[in-house]
C-alpha cells in the first residue's frame, strides 16, 4: 500500500493488538483457578511438605509439584521442572536459601519465589522482601498460603505481560513514526513527481497549438512522450511499493536465467536507445526458493538506475553474478557508470531521494530495493567508485531451509568492489 494508506491501516492493526493484550490482561487479572500450575518446593521436613500440600488441595488450587532438599536438585529442577513458582524453607540444611533465591533471580526471574518458614522476626521478614521474595507465609498460618500464590502469580504475569505491552506499542509507535515521515514526503514528492510532468505535457500541448512545422511537431511530441514516460515511472514506482507493503512474501522456484533475461529484455524495451554488454554468471545448481515478484522488482529497478547513471563516454557494462545455497542467495551486480560520491551514498536509498538534478527518476527506485530487501530478511551492500562504477551486493534467505536455526543465520555478504588503479571506494551497508 501507498503510505498514505498504510497510515490508515496501521491504527486498525495497534487496535486489534490493544485488544488482544487488553483480553491477556483481564485472563491475568481474573486468572482461572483451574489452571494446574507448577509448584517447585525446597523442604526438607516431609510432614511440612504434606501439610502444604493438603492446604493447598483443600482450596482447590490445582497444581503438581516437585520437592527438592539440596542446592544441585534445586538448579536440575528449576531448569528442567520449569516452575511456575518456588516456595521454599530458610532453614536446609544442604544450602543456604539466599542461593537458591539469587540462582532464581538471575536464571528465572518472572518466577515467583515465596518464603514458606516457622517463625521470623519482622526485620529478617523485611530484609527477604528486600532481597526479592516476593512474599512470605508462616508454617503455623498456612491458610493464607494458596492466596498469596494466586497473588504472586498474577503479579508476575502481568510484569511479564506488561514488559511486552511496551515492546508492542514501542514498534508500533515506530511503525507510525515511519508511515508519518513517509506520508510527509509522499505528499511533498508526489506534487513535483506526478504533477511536473502533467504541467509540462499541458504547456506543450498549448504550444503545439501555435506550430505549424513538421519537425517542430515532432520536437513537441518527443517532449511529451518524455514527460509520459516520467509519469509512468513514478506510477509504476508507487505500484510496486503498494505491492510490496501489502502482499504476502511468496516461495517460488527461480530460474535465474529465465528471470534476468526477461528483467533486461524489459529494461531494453523501456530504453531501446541504450545499448548494454550483459555479463551473467550463476552458480545456482542449488534449488532457490523466494519471492519471484519481488526480486525481479529488485533486479529491474537496479539495471534501470545502472542504464539512468550510465557513463556516456563508454559503453554501459552490467555484469550480474548469482550463487545459491541452501542458506541463501547472493546477487552481486556491477556497473561501469558514473559511481556515487560520497556524500550521496548514505542517501541513495531514501523515499524520492535523487543523487542530482539530472535525474529522471521519481527517487523511489532504491529505496524500493531497500524496502524488498528488508521485507525478505536480506542483506544489502552498496560500493562505488566515483568514475569507475558501482557494486550492489544482495544476500537473500533460501525460504526452503529447513529449520528455524538456519533461517536465523548471518547471511554472509562478499563485498567485491572495482578497485582498479587503487581508487577509492565508498560503501554502504544496509
Amino acid at each position: 500500500m501507498v503510505p498514505c494508506t498504510a497510515f490508515l491501516l496501521l491504527p486498525a492493526a495497534l487496535n486489534i493488538s490493544t485488544r488482544y493484550l487488553v483480553e491477556r490482561i483481564k485472563s491475568v487479572v481474573f486468572m482461572n483457578d483451574e489452571k494446574e500450575l507448577k509448584i517447585l518446593m525446597i523442604e526438607d521436613n516431609k510432614n511440612d511438605l504434606l501439610f502444604i500440600e493438603r492446604v493447598l488441595r483443600k482450596d482447590k488450587l490445582a497444581f503438581v509439584n516437585e520437592c527438592v532438599d539440596t542446592l544441585d536438585g534445586f538448579n536440575e529442577a528449576l531448569h528442567r521442572f520449569n516452575p511456575d513458582i518456588v516456595l521454599s524453607d530458610h532453614r536446609i540444611p544442604e544450602f543456604n536459601f539466599f542461593d537458591a533465591l539469587q540462582i532464581c533471580l538471575k536464571e528465572h526471574a518472572d518466577t515467583p519465589f515465596l518464603l514458606v518458614t516457622g517463625t521470623v522476626s519482622d526485620e529478617y521478614a523485611i530484609s527477604c522482601l528486600k532481597n526479592g521474595v516476593d512474599d512470605y507465609i508462616l508454617k503455623s498460618n498456612l491458610s493464607r498460603l494458596p492466596a498469596a500464590i494466586r497473588n504472586a502469580v498474577k503479579k508476575r504475569d502481568l510484569e511479564v505481560l506488561k514488559r511486552k505491552t511496551e515492546g508492542v506499542l514501542r514498534k508500533r509507535n515506530e511503525e507510525l513514526q515511519k508511515v508519518n515521515k513517509e506520508l510527509d514526503n509522499f505528499v511533498y514528492s508526489v506534487s513535483h513527481n506526478l504533477r511536473g510532468p502533467l504541467l509540462s505535457v499541458v504547456g506543450l500541448l498549448n504550444i503545439a497549438e501555435y506550430v505549424d512545422g513538421k519537425q517542430e511537431l515532432e520536437d513537441l511530441h518527443g517532449m511529451m512522450r518524455s514527460s509520459i514516460s516520467r509519469l509512468n515511472d513514478t506510477l509504476s514506482d508507487i505500484i510496486e511499493y503498494s505491492m510490496n507493503s501489502r502482499n504476502e512474501i511468496g516461495s517460488d522456484y527461480l530460474d535465474w536465467s529465465k528471470m534476468i533475461k526477461k528483467t533486461f529484455l524489459k529494461v531494453e524495451d523501456l530504453h531501446p536507445a541504450e545499448a548494454v554488454t550483459q555479463v551473467l554468471t550463476l552458480r545456482t545448481v542449488v534449488p532457490f526458493f523466494s519471492d519471484a515478484k519481488r526480486i525481479e522488482v529488485i533486479l529491474n529497478n537496479l539495471l534501470v538506475n545502472s542504464i539512468n547513471y550510465r557513463d556516456k563516454n563508454r559503453e554501459l557494462v552490467i555484469d550480474i553474478e548469482v550463487s545459491t545455497s541452501e542458506e541463501n542467495a547472493i546477487i552481486i551486480l556491477k556497473d561501469n557508470g558514473i559511481g556515487i560520491v560520497k556524500e550521496v551514498l548514505p542517501k541513495i536509498c531514501n523515499m524520492f531521494y535523487r543523487g542530482t538534478e539530472a535525474s529522471l527518476g521519481a527517487g523511489l527506485g532504491l529505496y524500493i530495493v531497500r524496502e524488498i530487501v528488508e521485507k525478505l530478511k536480506g542483506k544489502i551492500v552498496i560500493t562505488s567508485i566515483v568514475g569507475s562504477g558501482t557494486t550492489v551486493i544482495i544476500a537473500i534467505p533460501n525460504s526452503e531451509i529447513s529449520g528455524l536455526e538456519s533461517k536465523k543465520k548471518d547471511h554472509h555478504l562478499p563485498v567485491k568492489t572495482p578497485v582498479e588503479n587503487n581508487l577509492k571506494v565508498n560503501v554502504m551497508v544496509l
